[in-house]
Formats: C-alpha cells, sequence, structure tokens
C-alpha cells in the first residue's frame, strides 16, 4: 500500500519542489519521495542539484531548465506532462519562482489543464523574517535591488513611506553599496538586519540601525562573503506623515512656478514621494484654486 507522498508522486503533474537552501538535512521527506519518483526533474543548474540528488540517494534524471532556456527545452518539458508524465522543478536552492525561474512553465502548464501541486519547504525569505525580530505580519518581498546605484536609489525612493517589514535578497559583491543606498534613502536610524549563509556554517543574523550595519560589513571581508537577506523596518506612521506634509509643501512651492506634471515629478525626485499620488495632488489642487479664480 502506497503513502500519500508516494502515490502523488507518479501521477501526471508538475511539482515544485523545494529544496534546502545550504544545510542539505532540510530536505523534506516528503520532496525525497518526490524527487525519487517522478519521471524527470527541471533544474536550474544540473551540476548544482547533482550534489543534492546523490547525497539524497536519489537517481531520477535531471534536465536542465532556466530562464535563459531555449523555448523547445520548455515546450519539451510540458510535451512529457501532457504524455501523462510528471516533472519536478526544483531551483538551485530554496523554493522555485522566488527570485528563481519557472514562472512561464508554471503558468503555461496550469493553462494547458496540467495539475501543479506545491511541496514546501524552505525559502530563504520566510527563514530570515522567522529570526529578524521585525514586524512580520506584514511584509514586502522586493527580491534583488537594481545593480546599478541610480536605479537602486530611485527604486528605494519609491518605498520610502512603506510600512510594511521589506525584504530584499543582495549578492557579495554589492551588499556593501546596496547598504550604502539604503542609510542614504531610508535614514541612517532606520532599523534593520542582515541574515548571511542562513543554514549553513558561517550563518550570521545581524540587527541594528542601517547605519551600524554598514559599520557592521566594513569591519571585516567575512560579512561581506556569502548569500544575504536584508530586511529593513517599515517606516513609522509619524514618519510617513512628516514625509507626506513636506511633499505637500514642496508640491504647492513647484505649482506656483511650473506645470502640474512636472512640478509632480520635481516634487516627488525632491521627496521621494509617490509621483503618481503628486500629479493627482497637483490636479486637485490646480482644480480648486481655478473655481476660486471663477468665482472672484
Amino acid at each position: 500500500m502506497h503513502s500519500e507522498a508516494q502515490s502523488e508522486a507518479v501521477q501526471a503533474a508538475l511539482y515544485v519542489v523545494a529544496t534546502p537552501i545550504g544545510n542539505l538535512e532540510d530536505l523534506s521527506d516528503r520532496a525525497r519521495k518526490v524527487l525519487s519518483s517522478v519521471d524527470l526533474i527541471a533544474a536550474e543548474d544540473t551540476r548544482h542539484s547533482g550534489r543534492l540528488l546523490q547525497h539524497s540517494g536519489i537517481r531520477t534524471r535531471l534536465y536542465s531548465y532556466h530562464d535563459h532556456s531555449q523555448q523547445d527545452r520548455e515546450e519539451r518539458l510540458l510535451s512529457i506532462l501532457s504524455e501523462g508524465r510528471s516533472v519536478a522543478l526544483i531551483s538551485d536552492a530554496g523554493t522555485p519562482l522566488i527570485s528563481d525561474p519557472g514562472y512561464s512553465l508554471v503558468r503555461k502548464a496550469r493553462q494547458q489543464g496540467i495539475p501543479v501541486r506545491p511541496i514546501p519547504g524552505p525559502c530563504a525569505l520566510t527563514a530570515a523574517l522567522s529570526v529578524a525580530g521585525l514586524a512580520s505580519d506584514r511584509f514586502v518581498f522586493e527580491g534583488f535591488p537594481p545593480a546599478k546605484s541610480q536605479a537602486r536609489r530611485k527604486h528605494f525612493e519609491s518605498l520610502q513611506q512603506e510600512s510594511r517589514t521589506l525584504i530584499f535578497y543582495e549578492s557579495p559583491h554589492r551588499i556593501e553599496s546596496s547598504l550604502q543606498d539604503m542609510q542614504e534613502v531610508f535614514g541612517a536610524g532606520r532599523e534593520a538586519v542582515i541574515c548571511r549563509e542562513l543554514t549553513k556554517l558561517w550563518e550570521a543574523v545581524e540587527s541594528g540601525s542601517l547605519q551600524s550595519l554598514c559599520t557592521w560589513l566594513a569591519q571585516d571581508d567575512n560579512n561581506r562573503r556569502g548569500e544575504f537577506v536584508v530586511l529593513v523596518s517599515g517606516a513609522p506612521a509619524t514618519e510617513q506623515s512628516a514625509l507626506e506634509a513636506q511633499a505637500i509643501r514642496t508640491l504647492d512651492v513647484l505649482l506656483e512656478e511650473l506645470p502640474v506634471k512636472k512640478a509632480a515629478a520635481l516634487a516627488a525626485r525632491l521627496t521621494g514621494w509617490r509621483k503618481n499620488a503628486l500629479y493627482q495632488l497637483a490636479l486637485e489642487r490646480q482644480d480648486a484654486h481655478n473655481k476660486q479664480e471663477g468665482s472672484d
């Protein structure tokens, strides 16, 4: 008699399987059974995933599938699934589709009526959130920030008034410059947490202000090595109100000299407030001003 996990693995379905983010012992029994019994495993990096399969005694054939795969590879996987066979999708680490390939394949499979089943497990962002000590009831995942500093700062500015906990992934060669940009945009005193090499031998969780975390990164080259999850506390309500008031004052001054669109765009650049919101407010203020002039 088969167990539920074993029987589901032989059904025609695409299984989205979470794999360890570091410690290989974190592969669940259910994930191991599914990976052992599917017809094919679609992997982001077959060499990397091969080590995990070898460690776990899994002999299922690997098939290379990543964001830069040719379309025919995706079509090949869909063809296999439509023939009544089973495929497991895994990424290099963690839960597939969380800053990893797979969106297109999952979407097309669902459109074709192929069952898509999650095999949950490790995920760096939820692991980091669970140990950070920041508000976890409401959070927003932003993935990897832009690589170029100017674009990165602009992205951070769009999140300046976000009240939810912010979660980012970052690479070792950009972590220091990225934290510096966060400090300048969010403020040196904003509370944050750096999680480095989660579940691995040199795991570290460091908390403090953005300024103190920038200092911590600079103290030791080892602090800038590995995979990073950065969590930033959301903007306090008082900070949001102060920034909104500043943005409105700036907009009113600019409207005295500039057209609505230019005034809203410049006010957004100067204050970090949302351009669309300022543009709408500028239209309302202009409309009120015109009505007042008409009544005089």
